[in-house]
């Protein structure tokens, strides 16, 4: 969610690059786009380029809005006196 919310409204990230930029392998990135495409995160567009099959990402707005309740909870957790030790 952090990369496809970087980018802006309804740009895609292709999962190639996603996969290998996170080192996963492909059944495991796609068991974890399946999760959030049915949470109404993401939206999954495949199609064919040059006769090879594609599939492209793109965060929904709810699934940017959730991410940026997500960060902010954490960033809420980091701050307080009850947070992580800064010794």
């Amino acid at each position: 969610m952090a990369a496809l919310s970087s980018l802006g409204p309804g740009d895609q990230l292709d999962f190639s690059y996603l996969k290998q930029s996170l080192g996963a392998t492909d059944g495991n990135l796609g068991a974890h786009l399946q999760r959030l495409e049915e949470a109404g995160y993401i939206k999954v567009d495949k199609t064919f380029v040059d006769r090879r099959p594609k599939t492209y990402l793109t965060a929904t707005t709810r699934g940017r809005a959730a991410f940026e309740e997500h960060v902010a909870a954490l960033r809420e957790i980091l701050d307080s006196p009850a947070g992580p030790s800064r010794g």
